[in-house]
């Protein structure tokens, strides 16, 4: 059931906005590929969409550690090398861009110069799992997920909040079979988080201490894949990419699934972005490298 109308869901046909160049893709060997997509050869797989202040759009090269830039004339460039597996981007209000590094832990990068710091690359001498996406609050807090294998064979992923002004650590979530894209609605007061083994969106209230409450599932999809990164929509909705169906799903506060972003080409969307004025939305399609665009319904 998608909604509580009984009725399909209204389609919004996505267009290609952009696609990484052949001269920047990497058709060689990689360790990613190895472990994610055997047999293949990778030669991009982008995610972590962020736009910055000048509307500039970076993402994420997870199997080649890159981060790469499109700039405001439709060119295309590599910002940084992390080392290791990077996956998803937040934008600090200083302008640097966190990195959620599956090798590596929390990164930090100065996007004009390059520079890679580490913020965070374990808990108590105890590597991560697998860090995945991150997302900040208003008082400059970060909400990170870490994933690493997880799934319904081995329920222990987990979601992190770092203070980033006291060097705070706190565990939220121990028990999420692949917690994934994250997203934080602040006005209600609710945590979202992607558990993609479950194929759900868990939801949970967050409480005046930080800590959280009643988690459940908020909406519950199909398919090979389940929902990868989340972005918070206008009008408290919530819009899912879903990493094997080709697009992403909008909800509504309730949960109701009231839209879908169909991807022109390509079942792979993992990652999604609300552009600056609110009016559309940015896809990563990233088993071809494609950046995609779409409209968001209008009130």
């Amino acid at each position: 059931m998608w909604n509580m109308s009984f009725t399909p869901p209204a389609i919004i046909e996505a267009t290609e906005l952009s696609r990484l160049p052949d001269t920047l893709r990497l058709p060689r060997a990689s360790a990613w590929a190895a472990a994610n997509k055997p047999g293949h050869v990778v030669d991009s797989f982008l995610e972590g969409p962020v736009f910055d202040a000048q509307g500039r759009i970076y993402v994420t090269d997870i199997p080649h550690g890159r981060i790469l830039c499109l700039d405001g004339g439709g060119d295309w460039h590599v910002v940084a090398q992390t080392g290791g597996w990077p996956n998803g981007l937040a934008r600090h209000t200083d302008g640097s861009l966190w990195i959620a590094d599956y090798r590596l832990g929390i990164l930090r990068c100065e996007p004009d110069s390059g520079r890679i710091d580490t913020v965070l690359g374990h808990r108590n001498s105890e590597s991560f799992k697998g860090v995945n996406d991150l997302v900040f609050d208003k008082a400059g807090r970060l909400y990170f997920t870490d994933q690493g294998q997880t799934g319904l064979h081995d329920p222990s992923g987990r979601v992190y909040r770092y203070d980033c002004a006291n060097g705070r650590l706190d565990l939220l979530v121990a028990n999420a079979p692949s917690p994934n894209g994250i997203a934080l609605d602040e006005q209600a007061g609710v945590l979202y988080v992607a558990v993609t083994r479950a194929n759900q969106v868990w939801r949970a209230p967050l409480l005046g201490d930080g800590s959280l409450s009643k988690m459940g599932a908020f909406q519950t999809f199909f398919g090979s894949s389940g929902p990868d990164g989340l972005a918070l929509a206008p009008r408290s909705g919530l819009l899912v990419a879903h990493a094997s169906l080709g697009g992403a799903f909008l909800l509504d506060a309730r949960g109701n699934i009231t839209h879908f972003l169909r991807s022109p080409g390509g079942q792979t969307v993992t990652n999604i972005a609300v552009t600056p004025d609110a009016s559309a939305v940015l896809m990563t399609e990233s088993a071809s490298g494609t950046l995609l665009q779409a409209q968001l319904p209008q009130p």
